[in-house]
This record gives structure tokens, C-alpha cells and sequence, in this order.
């Protein structure tokens, strides 16, 4: 500011002399143009108000100047009066934080003194504890001599004792684990399982019951016995010839018995056979012209089952081999029952469970349709039926979904879809349900005695007895061999064999059974 008001008295003082000089020049211009007294006189006037200007200059320079050192002054008084201030206020924070810093180096010295006294109090407790862990020590070697005395037992038998206690604790409690695990997820299992079946079944409407494997031609009287042998018996030859068949023809009053492997074969004998003796003309030729008719009708009616089939099941676009294969099964039965109303049956039933599980139905009704198409040409090829289906499928391009449902409806293979296992649930439920199926009597006594035998391997079984049809198996054990505890694990060890051994429709209930009896007489 002080620079500020010396240059502007500089400037004023510039300003007077080119002023003065301006005059100057007009003084002496005047001069030239007029008289010597004018010239002298401007002259003079122009010194003077020159010289007045020069002097207001200098007072109002000399003016500014001193009010620019006031204001300096003051200017340097106020900056003090603040740098003191802002000095005082340090000192005074920094005094602050000192006496913090002091006070808080005083609680620390007393926390160390009172850690150093505790640390000393901890080193007395530590050995004082040592001091009485090993009059404990001695004391607990006392109380076991003194117990190894009382008890006759070392301390080893006293461990073997208590591990055992344990042991047989544990087991308990795993065995009432396990009951109470194993039911609560088998009622919640066969609580949706069973809903899903129902649901499916209730849909599912199966009037067909097991059938017969031979079949049976009523004669009008037992006169028609002798014209159906003919003349030294060529007319039977000619019909058992063409058909292959065997008639057996005995005491039964007004019947004729067909017995043939091939339910096809047996077929088309009982048609030619009931054409011939409406016909009533019975002989060599006549026989082979109603076997050739009777042949193109059953291939006929074999088409026109599969197609039926094929609309019954709601399942589309087959190929037309596998139509008449599938017609094929009308004259297939398995255990006494049909195979394509089986088949029929578990493609409604697999449609069924599909659209309870949210899966393809259409897909999963062809599944079940083709799952035993093998059984229509097994009694013809090498292999099982389930290896023949599979390659039936794979030659006229069926799904990998269907070729692996068919593969694994008998658990060959595993399962690569959730089709594959609806469609064995469905064959197992359609093979399972009252009347479907029968057993021979041959079957029926070895599955029993496998049952029993299976039970009876088990250490602590001393008798086992299958019953209901073998449906269930009672399993009689040693009570002092088996305890309450080891029964559940015995009938679950027992379930788990029959399972992977056996092959069963439903279910078999293993029912375990203990019994401890005490005699005495009264004498």
C-alpha cells in the first residue's frame, strides 16, 4: 500500500512538470505571436500556478504518505496482537495435551504395578495348583489301589468294563436313532409315494386279470374228436404239420387242448381248427387251405392290436414294425399275464406319474409302451428280452430317453432320466397289483425257501418261517445271543440281503422276534 501512494505522488509530480512544460511551450509560442509583455505575463501566471501545483502536489504526497505508514503501523499492530494470541492458544493446547500425556503415563504406571502383583499372585496360585494336582494325583492313585482292592479288578478290566457300558449305551442309542429316523422318512416317503400312486392307479382303469398259457377248442360232441384225427390219424398230422402245434385230444367230454410255445402258432390253430369244424369238412386239404386264411387273419388282427394299442396308450407316430410287434404281445403272456395290456397299462400308469412329477407325459407314455416290446420276438432271438427291446429301439431310432427306460426298467443299467424310473415304478406297480400275475407252484416254494434261507444265514437266527404268500418272513432269534437293540440292526441287515438277492413284486415285511422264557417248579 506504502508503494501504492509513493507512485501516485509520483505521477502527480510527473503530471506538474509536463504540465509545466506544455506551458512552457505555449508561453513561448505566445511570445512569437504576440507582444513581449503578453508573452511575460502568461509566463509568469504559468510559473505561479506551476509552482501551485507543484506545492498542492507535494502536501497531497506528504498527506499519503503519512496515512500509509499509519495504516502500516496499525496494520503491524493488529498481525501482532493475532501472533500472540494464536501463541498463547498453542501454548495453552499444548500444555493441555501435556498434562493428558502426564496423566495417562500415571494410569499406566499403576496398571503395570497392579499387572506386576497379579503376575505374582498368578506365579503363588500356579504353584499352589501344582502343589495339589500332584496331591491329587497321589490321592487318585490311593482311591484306585483301594478300588482295584475292593472291586478285584486292574484298572485295564475297569476300563474294558466301562468301554463296554459305553459301548452297549452307544449302541442303543444308534439303534433308537436309526428306528426313529428310518420311520419317520419311510412315513414320509410312502406318504408321497402313495399319493402319487393312488393318483396314477385311481386314473388308470384295469379290468384284465391273469390269463390262461394254452388254449382250449369245445367240440359239438365227442363224435368230433375221430373226424378231427382222420383216417389213420392224417388229419391231425396235417394240422400239427401247419401249425405246429400239438392237439391233445383225451377223456375230457366235447374238448380239444392246443399246446404250443408260440402263442401265435396256438392262434391260428384254434381258428382254423373252430372254421374246420363249423365247416364240418375236415381233411388234409381243406385243413391247409383254413391254416393259410387263419394265418392272414391273425396277421391282421396282430396289426390292428398294435394300432389299437398304440390309441389306447395315446402315443403317436411309431414305426410300423414296431406296431406289429407290438400286436405281437396280445399273444404273450408273462407269469399268466397279458403283455400288451401290461404294457398298455404301464404307459397310463408312467403318463400317469409323469404329469404328477412334471415331465414330458407324451414321452413318457411311449417309454412304457415299448419297455418290454423284446417279450414279442424273445421266443425267436438270442438274448433278454430287455437287450432285444433295446435293440429293437435303437434300429428303428426310438430316443436315447425311451432306449434307456427300456434298458434299465429291470435295473440293468442305470438310470439317465426320471422317465426311466417312472417307467419302472408303473411296471412294478402294474406287475404287483392283485390278479395280475401268477406264479407256478415251483416258483412260488423256491422263492419262499430262499426267503428263509436268506434269513436263517444270520449269526442268532434260530428259525426262520416266510408266510402271506411271502409277503413276509418271521425270523425266531436266540435271546441270548441277540439283544432288543441288535433286532433292529439284524432285520435291517436282513432287508438290505433279500433286497439285493431276490427279485420280488411289492414289498416283504421282515418281522424279528425275541422271546425269553424262565421255568421253574413249584415242589
Amino acid at each position: 500500500m506504502l508503494y501504492g501512494i509513493i507512485g501516485a505522488v509520483i505521477g502527480l509530480i510527473i503530471g506538474a512538470l509536463v504540465t509545466y512544460l506544455l506551458a512552457s511551450k505555449k508561453i513561448t509560442q505566445s511570445v512569437n505571436e504576440k507582444r513581449d509583455k503578453e508573452d511575460a505575463e502568461n509566463l509568469e501566471n504559468a510559473k505561479n500556478k506551476a509552482k501551485e501545483i507543484l506545492d498542492k502536489a507535494k502536501t497531497e504526497a506528504e498527506s499519503a504518505k503519512r496515512e500509509a505508514l499509519v495504516e502500516v503501523k496499525e496494520e503491524s499492530l493488529r498481525s501482532k496482537k493475532e501472533l500472540e494470541k494464536e501463541t498463547r492458544d498453542r501454548k495453552a493446547e499444548l500444555q493441555h495435551y501435556e498434562n493428558r500425556v502426564l496423566k495417562k503415563e500415571e494410569n499406566l504406571d499403576r496398571k503395570t504395578e497392579q499387572l506386576e502383583r497379579k503376575e505374582a499372585k498368578i506365579t503363588l496360585k500356579e504353584v499352589e495348583l501344582d502343589k495339589m494336582k500332584q496331591e491329587l494325583d497321589e490321592a487318585h492313585a490311593k482311591q484306585v489301589q483301594e478300588l482295584e482292592k475292593i472291586s478285584g479288578l486292574t484298572s485295564e478290566q475297569a476300563k474294558e468294563y466301562l468301554l463296554k457300558t459305553v459301548e452297549d449305551e452307544v449302541k442303543h442309542e444308534t439303534a433308537v436313532m436309526i428306528k426313529d429316523l428310518e420311520a419317520k422318512a419311510k412315513d414320509e416317503a410312502d406318504k408321497k409315494a402313495k399319493d402319487m400312486i393312488i393318483t396314477a392307479i385311481q386314473k388308470t382303469a384295469a379290468d384284465h386279470v391273469a390269463e390262461a398259457t394254452i388254449s382250449v377248442v369245445q367240440l359239438p360232441s365227442d363224435e368230433m374228436k375221430g373226424r378231427i384225427i382222420g383216417r389213420e390219424g392224417r388229419n391231425i398230422r396235417t394240422l400239427e404239420t401247419m401249425t405246429g402245434v400239438d392237439l391233445i385230444i383225451d377223456d375230457t367230454p366235447e374238448a380239444v387242448v392246443l399246446s404250443c410255445f408260440d402263442p401265435v402258432r396256438r392262434e391260428v390253430a384254434r381258428i382254423a381248427l373252430e372254421r374246420l369244424i363249423f365247416d364240418g369238412r375236415i381233411h388234409p386239404a381243406r385243413i391247409e387251405e383254413m391254416v393259410e386264411k387263419a394265418q392272414k387273419e391273425v396277421e391282421q388282427m396282430i396289426r390292428d392290436e398294435g394300432e389299437a394299442a398304440m390309441l389306447e396308450a395315446g402315443v403317436h407316430n411309431l414305426h410300423p414294425e414296431l406296431v406289429r410287434l407290438l400286436g405281437k404281445m396280445k399273444f404273450r403272456t408273462s407269469y399268466g399275464q397279458n403283455a400288451l395290456k401290461h404294457s398298455i397299462e404301464v404307459a397310463i400308469l408312467s403318463g400317469q406319474l409323469a404329469g404328477e412329477l412334471g415331465c414330458d407325459v407324451r414321452l413318457a407314455r411311449r417309454a412304457g409302451l415299448l419297455h418290454d416290446i423284446g417279450k414279442s420276438v424273445d421266443q425267436e432271438m438270442e438274448g433278454t428280452h430287455v437287450q432285444i427291446g433295446v435293440d429293437l429301439c435303437k434300429k428303428y431310432k426310438e430316443s436315447a430317453i425311451v432306449i434307456n427306460a427300456v434298458e434299465a426298467h429291470h435295473g440293468d443299467v442305470e438310470f439317465q432320466s426320471l422317465i426311466a424310473c417312472i417307467v419302472q415304478a408303473a411296471d412294478a406297480i402294474s406287475a404287483a397289483r392283485p390278479g395280475a400275475r401268477r406264479e407256478t407252484v415251483e416258483t412260488y416254494t423256491t422263492r419262499l425257501k430262499q426267503l428263509e434261507d436268506i434269513s436263517s444265514s444270520f449269526k442268532g437266527v434260530e428259525k426262520s418261517f416266510a408266510i402271506q404268500a411271502g409277503r413276509e418272513v418271521r425270523v425266531m432269534v436266540v435271546p441270548e445271543q441277540i439283544s432288543d437293540d441288535d433286532m433292529v440292526l439284524l432285520a435291517r441287515d436282513i432287508s438290505k440281503k433279500i433286497e439285493n438277492e431276490l427279485e420280488y413284486p411289492g414289498q416283504i415285511k421282515v418281522n424279528v422276534i425275541r422271546e425269553s422264557r424262565t421255568v421253574d417248579y413249584a415242589k
